[in-house]
């Protein structure tokens, strides 16, 4: 029947919230594979893939969505969703659900490894960077299938603002952010380019420092807008995309977050890096050239990601930007 769980889904999101329903939809949009959104909530998961999948014959969906508030239904699993957990409301920053959601992923964890321990697991819960190097520690897996949605949001919002002030279409634009998924990410202008053309060339320094400004507010904006709701279309659409990438094994280039083992010279903490995303995960990390500038911001924050992890006060901020 209609919502009722399949028996091994190829995708599995946890958390029935805006996030991943409407993760569930994209996916389905895309005709990447078949999706179960387990929620906890008698009911809830189900009722909401029931809604979408009736909505099948019309959008002409080749796969199967079904719903189920039973965690264990995730077993053998291709990819895995964690967007569970409170969200942010107006005023609160990323940083101040770590303690929050923290709890959640301790539990999780190690359930997903024991379930699922060949898949290739999604952080959306927030703080992401902090979350996805806790996820990595706790459940054992290999850092390459632990990806934290970070970067690929925050590139993909200033593509948007990219297209909007040049009038050209978002999909011959491309954009690169890297580090930690808060109002200290590094946008790196000359790595984004239109049509091949390098960003420097189209638009002056000074358009383009706001542009950069502009994304790193972009998702409080939409907090302080929404006020009872974070970002959730943007966020659900990268899902969408990193989902497709790993059932196709297409080795796209997205930034995610991902432990680091010694790139920048930064261990213990996770923070957005280009990779190759396939069916094995972040097949390749690469490593932008950066400016003292940046690798400064980097550090900074790798130490603030790393404290969080292992319970200690933030240290202070330095005077790298």
């Amino acid at each position: 029947m209609l919502g009722k769980a399949v028996d091994m889904a190829q995708v599995s999101i946890i958390g029935g919230g805006n996030v991943g329903a409407n993760a569930a939809f994209f996916i389905a949009e895309k005709g990447v594979t078949d999706v179960l959104l387990v929620d906890i909530q008698a009911g809830l998961a189900r009722g909401k893939m029931l809604d979408i999948m009736e909505a099948a014959p019309i959008r002409r969906y080749r796969n199967f969505l079904s719903g189920s508030d039973t965690l264990a239904d995730i077993k053998g699993s291709e990819f895995i969703v964690v967007a569970a957990g409170a969200i942010r409301s107006p005023g609160m920053r990323r940083e101040d659900l770590y303690t929050v959601n923290a709890g959640l992923i301790r539990s999780l964890a190690p359930e997903i490894a024991r379930m699922a321990p060949d898949s290739i697991v999604v952080i959306a819960t927030e703080p992401v960077d902090g979350l996805t190097a806790l996820f990595t520690q706790v459940s054992g897996m290999p850092r390459s299938r632990v990806l934290g949605l970070g970067g690929i949001l925050d590139s993909t919002r200033l593509r948007a603002l990219i297209a909007r002030e040049l009038h050209v279409s978002m999909e011959i634009v491309s954009a690169m952010v890297i580090g930690r998924h808060s109002d200290d990410m590094v946008c790196l202008p000359r790595y984004c380019s239109v049509a091949g053309v390098p960003l420097p060339y189209l638009l002056p320094a000074e358009k383009i420092a706001s542009l950069v400004e502009e994304t790193r507010t972009a998702g409080d904006l939409v907090v302080e807008l929404a006020k009872r709701s974070s970002a959730y279309y943007a966020p659900s659409a990268a899902i969408a995309e990193l989902a497709d990438s790993v059932h196709m094994n297409l080795n796209r280039v997205f930034s995610v977050s991902l432990l680091l083992e010694g790139e920048y010279d930064v261990t213990g903490a996770a923070l957005s890096l280009p990779a190759l995303i396939g069916s094995k995960g972040a097949a390749r990390i690469l490593t932008p050239e950066l400016t003292p500038e940046e690798l400064g911001v980097l550090h900074e924050s790798a130490r603030r990601i790393a404290a969080a992890v292992k319970g200690e006060p933030a240290p202070a901020r330095g005077g790298s930007r």
